[in-house]
C-alpha cells in the first residue's frame, strides 16, 4: 500500500511538501527524490521516525537506506556521535556490531526502541554495557530508574550482566 501511495504521490513529480506525508512513505522514495524538497539530512531525519519495520530486515532497499545516510552524515569510520544518532532514528537498528562498540554507549537509547537484534548486534551490546564506560555507569551501580530506560535491551543482557544489577 505505502508503495502504491508513493507512486501516486510523485505521478505529477515530487511534490514539495513531503515532511506532510507519512513518514512510512518516504521509505518507499530515494534520497535523491527528496533532494528537490529539502537536504538529504532532512530526509534522513524524517525516515528515522519512519516503521523500518514495513521493510523487511535484510532486504537490499533497507541496507541501501542505511549506506545513503551514513554517506549524507558523513560519519567517518564506524563511529557515529550523539547528533548522528539522533538523525538516523530507527535506522540505529540496523547498524553492525563494530558500529555499536565503536559508538559505545551513545547509541543503547536507540538501540532500546529496536524490535530485534541480529546475534553480532546483541553481542556488540553486551560488550558496551560489561565496560560500564557509558552514561549509565557499570551494571553494579544501576537503579531501577536505569532498567527502565533500557527495559528494551533486557532480553539481550544476559547472566553475565544480570547478576550484576543490584536487586
Amino acid at each position: 500500500q505505502l508503495r502504491c501511495l508513493a507512486a501516486m504521490v510523485t505521478l505529477q513529480g515530487i511534490p514539495k511538501d513531503l515532511d506532510s506525508y507519512p513518514k512510512d512513505l518516504l521509505l518507499f522514495l530515494s534520497p535523491s527524490d527528496y533532494a528537490t524538497t529539502g537536504t538529504c539530512w532532512q530526509y534522513f531525519t524524517n525516515i528515522g521516525k519512519a516503521n523500518l519495520e514495513v521493510l523487511q530486515r535484510e532486504s537490499s532497499q533497507r541496507k541501501q537506506l542505511l549506506l545513503e545516510a551514513l554517506a549524507c552524515l558523513k560519519i567517518p569510520g564506524t563511529q557515529v556521535n550523539e547528533e548522528n544518532a539522533e538523525v538516523l532514528g530507527h535506522l540505529i537498528c540496523d547498524l553492525n556490531g563494530e558500529y555499536i562498540r565503536s559508538s559505545g554507549g551513545i547509541l543503547l537509547k536507540q538501540l532500546n526502541q529496536c524490535e530485534s537484534f541480529l546475534p553480532e548486534q546483541e553481542e556488540a551490546i553486551r560488550s558496551v554495557i560489561s565496560s560500564g564506560n557509558t552514561k549509565y555507569g557499570p551494571p553494579s551501580a544501576w537503579s531501577a530508574s536505569t532498567l527502565n530506560e533500557l527495559s528494551g535491551l533486557i532480553p539481550v543482557f544476559g547472566h553475565s550482566i544480570l547478576q550484576k544489577i543490584p536487586k
